[in-house]
């Protein structure tokens, strides 16, 4: 089934989707089917979740950042957005984002 695509406008920084691209700022013009989006948004929300986690670890300043759980976990969850807009992008987002090298980066190993 070929869904329809629409275009939206990402603005990584604070997760912010909008079909519009003068309602505010933003990073990246994407094309995404409402099933993309809904998989989009779920990252950012699992993102805004992990801030909170790491506002609250912060607090705890023993834990060095690569034993961080949530620091990974906000790690990984970039790391899928990066992929998400650099697959849903058109050629200067894939540009831009094969220029910073974040798809290259091999996600945090545990270190024991």
């Amino acid at each position: 089934m070929n869904e329809e695509r629409h275009d939206y406008y990402i603005e990584v920084a604070t997760g912010e989707i909008s079909r519009s691209s003068t309602d505010s700022e933003w990073n990246f013009k994407i094309s995404a089917t409402d099933e993309e989006i809904t998989q989009l948004r779920e990252v950012f929300d699992s993102n805004h979740s992990v801030d909170w986690q790491n506002f609250y670890r912060a607090h705890v300043p023993y834990i060095q950042y690569h034993y961080d759980r949530e620091n990974d976990a906000y790690d990984d969850n970039l790391h899928q957005v990066y992929g998400m807009l650099h697959r849903l992008g058109d050629e200067e987002v894939k540009r831009f984002i094969e220029s910073i090298g974040i798809l290259n980066q091999k996600s945090h190993e545990k270190q024991e």
